[in-house]
């Protein structure tokens, strides 16, 4: 996708995540007609509802068509284009469209590593299974980046290589399991999350507490004219530590590596609550934001 040379008359998108939908976007305001298509009830369906649904209608009304729950997913060639078949709600619909884009997961190429002469170990998918450190079953062996199945992010795969390196060079004792879980969607705003989702502290059991403001509370955005968002911040009742956020909306990628670090640092989120921040900026909004903290029902 990164080598196409022309702009799509008409691009479909058959995924609704991550890489489908910042290209989706991008092409649409390059004036590419987009349409996305999902299988999951919703766009990037592993975010909480209210991610989803704001995303949805951000690119809805900058004119990408959306149709997500879709099953019977079928493609061919139509002419110099190609013909997407799918059934909705009960119904056979079909999108024709220029060029196509397939983003619905990725594989490892592990495939031709020979693997299988050496005697090391992948899971069902072709992951190489590695332990905290990421040592393979095989002594000697370690896997890194997109290979392991633990991120395939260049920010994972950096931070395997750190693990590794800090380990066998240094003496240290490094996990894996020690990192928070951290990623970006780059559309423009972008969402920046961190930690645990709703739905996974729901799914914990643990008692927490839940905070959303709009992005439009925030000054930095009013005075740039994009109040698009909201930021969301979920904390541990009993410890005051946090425990997952999602920030979209301007800026969002970088003032979520504040709360990041801070989850990093095991700090409890009073700390950020009485830190007194720069104004104008985006995160001067945090401690706001942790004042509206309520019980997660």
């Amino acid at each position: 996708m990164m080598a196409v040379d022309v702009l799509p008359e008409h691009l479909v998108v058959v995924g609704g995540s991550y890489i489908g939908l910042e290209f989706a976007q991008m092409y649409r305001r390059f004036g590419s007609r987009v349409t996305v298509i999902e299988a999951a009830p919703r766009l990037i369906a592993r975010e909480d509802a209210e991610v989803s649904d704001a995303l949805r209608a951000l690119l809805e009304a900058e004119g990408v068509s959306v149709h997500v729950g879709v099953s019977d997913l079928a493609m061919a060639r139509d002419g110099a284009g190609v013909r997407v078949s799918f059934e909705r709600a009960g119904a056979a619909q079909t999108v024709v469209g220029s060029e196509l884009l397939v983003a619905v997961g990725r594989r490892p190429n592990t495939d031709g590593l020979g693997l299988d002469a050496a005697g090391v170990a992948v899971d069902a998918r072709g992951f190489i299974v590695v332990d905290d450190e990421l040592r393979t079953n095989v002594p000697g062996i370690w896997a890194i980046g997109d290979v392991n199945g633990k991120g395939a992010f260049t920010h994972t795969s950096y931070n395997d290589f750190e693990i590794i390196a800090a380990n066998l060079l240094d003496g240290g004792k490094r996990r894996v399991s020690d990192r928070v879980m951290a990623y970006a969607l780059y559309t423009d705003p972008p969402l920046g999350r961190i930690g645990m989702s709703e739905a996974e502290v729901r799914a914990s059991g643990r008692a927490a507490l839940v905070a959303t403001l709009p992005m439009a509370r925030v000054g930095r955005a009013r005075e740039r004219g994009e109040t698009t968002g909201f930021m969301k911040v979920l904390v541990n009742a009993q410890t005051q530590r946090i425990l997952g956020a999602a920030l979209f909306g301007i800026e969002a990628d970088e003032v979520v590596q504040l709360l990041l670090l801070a989850m990093a640092a095991d700090l409890p989120y009073t700390r950020i609550a009485q830190t007194m921040f720069i104004h104008p900026t985006v995160t001067e909004l945090l401690p706001t934001l942790f004042a509206a903290l309520k019980p997660l029902t």
